[in-house]
């Protein structure tokens, strides 16, 4: 499967700057030396500094290049829009998905509210619990519109639903609006999830757009509170 060339790039270096080979306060080389070791586009290039400054990884400062920041105080993203697998990649403990409930359904009238649809619109229904170290600590309901998403299996959903999405179906993913919220626990969460005797969860609800502004999935991320710092980057500005 072919990955664009820029984000190849900008994984690349993310992995540099995560794992300290490039470290905080340091220059990386500048668009021409970039563009000539990797034997592509300042375009290309340009394109993939400008993801690492949206999220987080370097400053751009006029006479100094592109500055590495610090990142080592961040451990899970809000603001971003990131699989479960991808995050994963970061964790220093084994990771592992297990889908609980998965099929088509009709939307009761709070899953109509929150995915501005009608009864008469199927559902995609995925619940997974999170396991990381040994302990379940993540449950995630996820809804999708199956007008855009036409097909779903339990076996994609065990690996990354959004590699699926994006790659495959091609749907064009493009942002979310996001609700942080700590709740009661519910008989779902404590028959999925090691609460360890924690009566509330932090929950972080989304709302994901495709490129075209239509809203096609809901999803509920269920934290058990002793287990997660949630870490945004903020840019003032353009």
């Amino acid at each position: 499967m072919k990955t664009n060339k820029y984000l190849a790039i900008y994984k690349e270096w993310t992995e540099k700057i995560k794992s300290g080979e490039v470290k905080a306060g340091e220059a990386i080389p500048s668009e021409n030396d970039l563009a000539l070791t990797y034997e592509t586009s300042r375009e290309t290039i340009r394109k993939a500094l400008n993801l690492l400054a949206q999220n987080g990884f370097i400053q751009k400062i006029r006479g100094k290049g592109s500055i590495v920041l610090d990142v080592q105080k961040m451990s899970f993203p809000i603001s971003g829009l990131v699989s479960f697998k991808e995050i994963s990649k970061t964790f220093h403990s084994e990771a592992k998905t297990t889908v609980h409930d998965f099929g088509l359904i009709r939307p009761n009238p709070f899953l109509k509210q929150q995915l501005q649809t009608s009864s008469k619109d199927e559902i995609w229904k995925v619940i997974r619990s999170r396991t990381i170290g040994g302990e379940r600590i993540i449950l995630d309901k996820d809804y999708f519109l199956k007008k855009y998403v036409p097909t779903l299996t339990k076996q994609i959903c065990e690996g990354s639903i959004y590699d699926y999405l994006e790659n495959e179906i091609k749907l064009k993913i493009s942002f979310a609006k996001k609700e942080i919220v700590v709740e009661e626990c519910t008989s779902e969460d404590r028959n999925h999830l090691d609460l360890e005797g924690f009566s509330h969860i932090v929950v972080v609800k989304n709302y994901v757009y495709l490129e075209n502004a239509c809203l096609f999935q809901y999803t509920e991320s269920r934290h058990r509170l002793d287990k997660f710092r949630f870490v945004d980057f903020a840019r003032r500005g353009v």
